[in-house]
């Protein structure tokens, strides 16, 4: 925070002279304080919204559009959620794109196979953000463990998140005997089963983590093997991003149980992470045990239930579509509106899958208003 401190309550113009390097620091800072207030998040918010505001031009177009300028905003809410798809159609980035250390782009599998692209000027941030919240979340205490790997590597998919998060995880959080089971001809069951064979005598926890439709290949060719497992005490699974068409379609209750039987892991060991490539955190539960589970994240990230077309909060108890506020994505914009259906609760929040009916047709007119407020 150094430097940037004694200005942060005179938010304004003076915010306007702030560098990337003041603000990384700053976060970098506030990731590593381990909690945080609701009035520090809120300076913290305002801090980076300042900035996106003065380097990111179609975020400040539409944010005037909506009367939210420097002068006017005080409170983190008031911040306007740029919705998601809208990284598909504009560049949202406060460093120029030809300058950042790594782009991450979403799958493509909608919309005609269009990509969304998140800029990263560095990848300090990002990391800083996924290891501290992994550590805490996903390893609970715990230096390293044997992990497996169900997803291709960065060098196999240069601008996945998801493939950096693995990747990074295995580096930073995995024995020296993890290792990855997704090649270029795919799943590889046989070296897949003689790592679980080993895991389960060794007695040592062991650790699977990978994509939830890489989950269901394995499900399916260990069904086919006529192989089950009984993994030590303290192993855990840890899936996401759905299935995206990439595998047979699965009810989470089905999902959980036939994951625990497979590999005697038991539900509430099962962890999903809710994450994006349109954010720099993710979000955990507990565990499976019921669904859907309440899924939260640390102190840099928050969220709310919102009505798409305005914006504003709907009832407690209310569904309606999650908005997250992610100080780590500083660089495009940390205010996003997603497509997911949410309700919010005391400890987080539960995601009930993609929005449908009116909250759908709100998105959408939320997307046609910032595509023309951000293009002038």
């Amino acid at each position: 925070m150094q430097g940037i401190r004694p200005t942060m309550r005179a938010f304004g113009k003076a915010w306007l002279d702030v560098t990337e390097a003041q603000i990384i620091e700053a976060l970098l800072a506030f990731i590593d304080r381990g909690e945080a207030t609701e009035a520090a998040f809120e300076e913290m918010a305002l801090a980076v919204f300042a900035y996106q505001f003065a380097h990111n031009q179609p975020y400040r177009r539409f944010a005037i559009q909506r009367g939210r300028t420097t002068l006017t905003v005080r409170n983190w809410r008031d911040i306007p959620a740029v919705p998601i798809t809208a990284f598909k159609d504009l560049t949202l980035s406060c460093t120029p794109p030809e300058q950042v250390e790594r782009v991450f782009m979403t799958s493509g599998t909608t919309q005609g196979g269009v990509r969304g692209k998140s800029y990263h000027p560095t990848l300090a941030v990002w990391d800083r953000s996924m290891l501290v919240n992994f550590r805490q979340r996903f390893m609970q205490g715990r230096d390293r463990i044997a992990m497996g790997i169900l997803f291709p590597d960065e060098e196999a998919m240069p601008n996945s998140s998801l493939a950096h998060y693995l990747s990074l995880a295995k580096r930073e959080c995995g024995s020296a005997d993890s290792e990855g089971f997704i090649g270029p001809d795919g799943l590889d069951l046989g070296r897949l089963i003689a790592g679980l064979e080993r895991a389960e005598t060794s007695g040592e926890p062991f650790a699977l983590l990978g994509a939830s439709y890489s989950f269901v290949h394995l499900l399916d060719a260990l069904a086919a093997a006529g192989r089950r497992f009984a993994l030590p005490e303290g192993s855990r699974i840890l899936d996401t991003g759905g299935f995206k068409g990439q595998s047979r379609e699965m009810g989470a209750d089905a999902f959980y149980d036939a994951l625990s039987a497979a590999l005697g892991v038991p539900r509430r060991a099962c962890i999903n992470m809710y994450g994006m490539t349109e954010l720099s955190t993710q979000f955990y539960d507990d565990g499976n045990a019921f669904c859907p589970p309440v899924k939260s994240g640390p102190h840099w990230i928050r969220s709310r239930v919102v009505d798409p077309v305005t914006g504003r909060d709907v009832p407690e108890g209310t569904t309606g579509v999650l908005a997250h506020h992610d100080l780590a994505h500083f660089n495009c914009v940390s205010a996003i509106l997603t497509e997911d259906a949410g309700i919010m609760v005391d400890a987080g929040f539960k995601l009930l899958g993609r929005v449908d009916g009116a909250d759908s047709k709100g998105c959408s007119l939320a997307v046609a208003e910032f595509l023309k407020a951000a293009r002038g």
